[in-house]
This record gives C-alpha cells, sequence and structure tokens, in this order.
C-alpha cells in the first residue's frame, strides 16, 4: 500500500477514499496491521504540512485528519480480532493517558498491537481524571499498567500520575508493571525511568519482543 496514496486521500478530508483504500488492502492480506499503523498511519499524523499549498495545517485541519485516521483504525479492529487468541495469553493490561494529555491515537494502536501479542488490553481513553483510571486499576487489577505520552510537556504529569498508580500498587499490595510509551520518550529509556516506568515500549517490535520473552 502507498504511502503516498493514502497521504493524498488525507489530504483532500476524503474519509471514504482512506477507509476503502486500508480495508482493500488489508482484505488482499498486502499489508498487515502493524506496517499499517507504523509505515502509513503514524507518519501521516505527523505531517504539518500541506503539500498542496505548502502551508502549516491548521488545528481544525488536524482534527479532521485524526477524525478520519481514527475511523480507519476502527475499521480495521475485525482484522485484529482474526489474529487474536492464536498464541498463549499474556496478562491483563490497561492503557491509559495522563490526565493532561489530549491525544490519544498513539495509546489505540498500542492496544491492538498488545492485543495481537496475547494481551488482554483495556483502553481508557485520553482525558480521563486521574482519580477515574486509579479506580480502573484497583477494579481490574491488571498485570500491566500501560501510561502513553505524546507530548514532552506533559512528562511531569505523567510523573504524578505513575507515582500516583505506584502508591496504590503498594497499598493494595498489586504486582503490576508499569510500561510507557509514546513520542514523549523518544526511544529514550533513562527518561522512562526518571518518571517511575518499569519499561518502555515504543513500537509493535517491542512489545513483540516483550511478549515472546513471558
Amino acid at each position: 500500500m502507498s504511502y503516498a496514496a493514502f497521504l493524498k486521500s488525507l489530504e483532500r478530508e476524503d474519509r471514504q477514499s482512506c477507509v476503502e483504500m486500508v480495508l482493500g488492502r488489508l482484505a488482499q492480506g498486502q499489508i498487515d496491521i502493524p506496517t499499517l499503523y507504523q509505515q502509513v498511519l503514524t507518519p501521516a499524523m505527523r505531517e504539518r504540512i500541506d503539500s498542496g499549498t505548502g502551508k502549516p495545517l491548521s488545528i481544525w485541519q488536524e482534527h479532521i485528519r485524526t477524525s478520519i485516521v481514527r475511523t480507519v483504525i476502527e475499521c480495521c479492529y475485525p482484522y485484529v480480532l482474526k489474529e487474536v487468541g492464536r498464541g498463549r495469553k499474556r496478562g491483563r493490561l490497561i492503557i491509559c493517558c495522563p490526565a493532561e494529555e489530549l491525544h490519544e491515537i498513539g495509546a489505540r494502536m498500542a492496544m491492538d498491537f498488545f492485543l495481537l501479542n496475547g494481551f488482554e488490553a483495556i483502553f481508557i481513553g485520553a482525558n480521563t481524571p486521574q482519580h477515574e483510571i486509579l479506580e480502573a486499576i484497583e477494579d481490574a487489577m491488571p498485570d500491566y499498567v500501560a501510561l502513553s505520552v505524546s507530548n514532552y510537556y506533559n512528562l511531569m504529569a505523567a510523573r504524578k500520575a505513575i507515582q500516583q498508580i505506584i502508591d496504590v500498587r503498594e497499598r493494595k499490595q498489586l504486582g503490576f508493571k508499569i510500561i510507557a510509551g509514546g513520542t514523549a520518550f523518544e526511544g529514550n529509556v533513562g527518561r522512562s525511568r526518571e518518571i517511575g516506568a518499569d519499561l518502555l515500549l515504543q513500537t509493535h517490535e517491542d512489545i513483540k519482543r516483550f511478549a515472546e520473552a513471558l
């Protein structure tokens, strides 16, 4: 599947074309979910210049593109389900964002990556109050809690969120590991450890290696 062709449809804000293009390639086996997410959708979300005008995208244009990509991801879910359950189960995982983090596309993609690798993944969308996240952790009793941070400036909020998650872990005597991910870390393991995370997983390949090592 051509990234350029997808981007062209996205720039036209042609939701139908984007969905049909992706589903057609998936049905024909010309692309798989990890490749689609990492080599097509993620780069498309990072484009900040309109190739037609050469001007930076307006916020409303970015929001339209985000909406289209979110629709594409949800339409891909049946193809994720085809692979779920084929391997051994590797535990329950909650995926969330710090309260100030408004970008959730990366976290939503990560949910599918974890599902593909045998985890029972529970996705909590962005802009969820911290006390609600803590309540979800106490109720679900996961084996892992993954925190997605897209914006570097939200790392302080992530540190605070992780400290509260650790407090729950200690108070309830739970044994879950805390996983960090997202563009705010830029592959910097030290940065993730500084805010209290046990692991840094950034890509599908990272998640696959982690799952296979369990």
